[in-house]
């Protein structure tokens, strides 16, 4: 099945299906570029993104707010440096989960949970991580989702993993603009709800491996033994599906026993498990014609939302590899390694949520689009 899939005008993913999920694409896309370096930093980048992504009526609006969000992220963005250096800023956005709040054919609102980590790679300051709450209001105008307009809000605040320490500064210098991408997801799926073929191009490439890490890192990944082995069909290569497979279903037996959590991912006590996996930033290591490998930034959320607080969701911010091949007229993965973590500091003087507040992030229903 061909499909096509968004292309870029002036920085901005366009071109979505008029579906739901290509609603949740383009709430993401467009809060991910909303929070990128290049548009925070430079003002005609901004002004040309805006026009690419709003609505005709609202472009005078949406360009407004976008100059004060810019003007509001300069102090973070410098880290401890006296002035800012746009080259070394680093500002990413990851989509850990999506709710549709309202669907039509003529528009669409989509509440998106989202971790952010801002920066310098210069200086001695860590870049720090945040999370926000963030709707998102879209019309359906010249056949395709425009932005009419963007509230953003403080979000649920989970805690980095206790066993993870942040990094220094220089360490986040393989993601700054210049030399990582921000992840595009797109929307376009085929009947099974899995991701359509990509194109045989580096985008491509990066494209499946940003939903592969996002469908492993799934609540159903974890619940639904059938749901998994329909995924892992849809983006393993054939010649590692069984070992896959088999790996797979051992990881997540494990994981639903350690978290105490049956097929329908609750425990006993009614309580559920929370799992998301967001991409924050990604760097293609080597691409043929017929092979890649992928280094993606990620913050993965992983915990229970229940009275028990020692079980809380925490975010673990990880560096994985992505290898794939072209098979089946697409890109399909032969392996998804983690390595070593990228770390933010916390955010500042933010206490955690409660671990029963992120019962409102969970469920098949609020997972973020795929690529």
């Amino acid at each position: 099945m061909n499909v096509e899939r968004a292309r870029t005008v002036d920085g901005v993913p366009v071109g979505y299906p008029h579906t739901q999920d290509g609603a949740k694409a383009a709430a993401a896309n467009f809060t991910v570029v909303g929070g990128s370096a290049a548009f925070l930093t430079n003002n005609e980048r901004r002004h040309r993104a805006v026009a690419a992504m709003a609505a005709r009526d609202a472009a005078d609006t949406v360009g407004k707010k976008a100059d004060l969000a810019a003007a509001e992220a300069v102090a973070a963005l410098r880290g401890d440096t006296t002035e800012l250096a746009a080259g070394q800023a680093i500002a990413r956005t990851g989509v850990l989960s999506a709710r549709v709040l309202g669907y039509d054919d003529q528009g669409a609102m989509v509440r998106l949970w989202t971790t952010t980590v801002r920066g310098s790679a210069a200086g001695h300051a860590t870049p720090k991580a945040g999370y926000r709450s963030v709707t998102v209001t879209l019309v359906w105008e010249a056949n395709d989702w425009k932005l009419k307009d963007s509230a953003s809000t403080a979000g649920l605040v989970a805690p980095i993993d206790a066993r993870q320490a942040a990094n220094v500064a220089a360490d986040f210098s393989g993601y700054v603009p210049a030399a990582a991408a921000d992840p595009v997801v797109t929307g376009a799926i085929r009947s099974d709800g899995f991701p359509a073929p990509y194109e045989q191009n580096e985008r491509g490439a990066r494209a499946a491996a940003v939903s592969a890490v996002m469908l492993y890192g799934d609540t159903r990944f974890f619940t639904d033994e059938q749901w998994r082995h329909r995924m892992l069909a849809a983006t393993a290569a054939p010649s590692v599906l069984k070992s896959v497979t088999s790996d797979s279903d051992a990881t997540a037996r494990l994981v639903a026993e350690n978290r105490g959590v049956g097929t329908d991912g609750k425990s006993a006590d009614g309580s559920e498990l929370i799992t998301r996996t967001a991409v924050l930033a990604a760097r293609t290591i080597s691409r043929s014609g017929q092979a890649a490998s992928i280094e993606l930034w990620t913050a993965s959320a992983g915990g229970v939302a229940g009275k028990e607080e020692t079980r809380r969701p925490q975010v673990a911010f990880l560096r994985m590899t992505v290898d794939l091949v072209w098979a089946d007229g697409t890109w399909k993965t032969t392996a998804v390694t983690p390595s070593a973590p990228l770390v933010p500091s916390p955010p500042a003087m933010q206490q955690a949520d409660s671990a029963d507040a992120f019962a409102e992030v969970g469920g098949a229903g609020n997972a973020p689009a795929t690529a």
